[in-house]
């Protein structure tokens, strides 16, 4: 909404400038100029016009059909008062080349104003298979209507009679000329008070954010072109430069919808990547790891080595069974939903009672959501391995002071305090450097006997 405003006090500022200083003069005679700018404009609305219509087919809504098609009249009426010039050679001066791009330019601000009321209308596959079809259809029913009548148009604006100095407003022209550049105004105002509350709803939408803006200084454009019309002379006021301005902020739209396009194409190709190791993974290591193990049991009991062997496979197992799970889980899956598979996979493979306490609505990064995955896979682990654990409960809850994930078991529990450094190991370290790195807390309380209880608090 902010950008709205800035823009709206932008055009609202160069307005009043104007017509508060009686003796300030914005306008030289420039047709090159003109030239630039109307080319300027023209390239933009081909852009974001094009890129519209590639949202419209990938979502099938009504206002990006028709924002489309509005930037289509709007270039058309750009480029229709040079093609009228080169008709009217032989016609007077201010009829055809201006009640040409007239018409298209109005028609171009009545249907922005219809996309903003469109909303999230959408449209089936079927319908609207060619959208520009009626949008150039109407161009050339109004062309050949103005042209049949050319003889009979009456003068839109003296352009002969205009002043080169905008010391007070003009309000000169046909009064459908007034009406329909006060017309468009309003349309364009419209547009920008319901684009600036969609966007306040989808602030995902990057060039919905500044359509809003855009639509703003392209009404003061056109209420500057009522007071001072110099959209159709050679002289360069400031509703030309308002203009530009409300094409611009619609190339900044379009350049950040191209870059979250991209970046969100890269985002689906790592994400494919990411899958496809997964399934690497599976399919090779993991099974061929499960090989191993089942090989192992037939080591005699008495030789020593099986216990070691067997261990270090389901250590193994367990190391590659998370990295399965955390390249084929999605950025934004839940942090409850990857604590319930890692908790599961472990009780169904050792065989213990699980007991769970998730809280849904914790969000957290993806690298938080795979540290605590792993720390949660380690202590259920550490609880059976080396507790002799039967139950284990696991619980994820919002408090005062942030998120506490904690698991409990009921096994046979240590002194804390009498680890030697030897007997810590890497699994208790590494989950302690895992929870500091969130960043946050990690605790251990337990006693013989008594079970023991692994807490993280971020």
């Amino acid at each position: 909404m902010h950008r709205t405003t800035i823009a709206a006090l932008a055009g609202l500022a160069v307005t009043a400038a104007i017509l508060l200083t009686p003796y300030l003069t914005f306008g030289f005679r420039s047709p090159s100029a003109h030239l630039v700018l109307n080319s300027l404009d023209a390239c933009i609305a081909l852009l974001v016009a094009y890129l519209l219509h590639g949202r419209f087919l990938r979502s099938r809504r009504l206002q990006d059909v028709l924002l489309s098609q509005g930037m289509v009249l709007l270039l058309l009426g750009g480029l229709g008062g040079a093609f009228a010039s080169g008709l009217v050679s032989d016609l007077e001066a201010g009829t055809l080349d201006v009640w040409l791009p007239l018409s298209v330019r109005m028609m171009g601000a009545l249907v922005i104003g219809a996309a903003a009321v469109a909303g999230a209308r959408r449209v089936g596959a079927t319908r609207l298979r060619w959208p520009a079809l009626p949008t150039l259809g109407a161009v050339a029913a109004v062309s050949v209507a103005l042209w049949l009548a050319r003889d009979r148009l009456p003068v839109a604006l003296d352009l002969e009679d205009l002043p080169a100095t905008a010391q007070y407003p003009l309000l000169t022209g046909h009064p459908v000329l007034l009406a329909a550049q006060a017309l468009a105004a309003l349309c364009f105002f419209l547009a920008a008070a319901v684009f600036t509350v969609q966007a306040a709803r989808h602030s995902e939408d990057e060039l919905l954010l500044w359509l809003g803006p855009a639509c703003a200084v392209g009404a003061f454009a056109r209420v500057n072109y009522l007071l001072f019309p110099s959209l159709y002379t050679d002289w360069l006021y400031t509703g030309d430069v308002l203009r530009t301005g409300c094409y611009l902020l619609l190339l900044v739209g379009a350049m950040r919808e191209i870059q979250q396009y991209w970046s969100a194409q890269a985002d689906v190709a790592v994400l494919e990547d990411r899958r496809r190791l997964a399934r690497e993974l599976h399919d090779g290591v993991v099974q061929e790891l499960g090989y191993i193990k089942s090989q192992g049991y037939s080591i005699p009991v008495d030789s020593g080595a099986r216990e070691p062997i067997l261990g270090a496979c389901d250590r193994a197992l367990d190391e590659a069974r998370a990295a399965v799970h955390a390249l084929g889980s999605a950025d934004d899956e839940p942090l409850s939903w990857t604590l319930e598979r890692a908790a599961k996979d472990i009780a169904n493979r050792y065989d213990v009672a699980l007991h769970m306490d998730l809280d849904d609505s914790v969000h957290v990064t993806s690298e938080q959501r795979h540290a605590l995955a792993r720390i949660t896979r380690e202590a259920m682990a550490n609880a059976v391995r080396h507790g002799a654990a039967s139950e284990i409960r696991l619980q994820l809850e919002q408090r005062a002071d942030g998120w506490r994930l904690c698991i409990r078991d009921d096994g046979l529990g240590f002194e804390p305090a009498a680890l030697s450094s030897v007997k810590v190991g890497y699994g208790l370290v590494s989950m302690r450097d895992r929870a500091q790195a969130l960043p946050g807390s990690f605790a251990i309380d337990s006693a013989p006997g008594a079970g023991s209880t692994v807490s993280v608090t971020w």
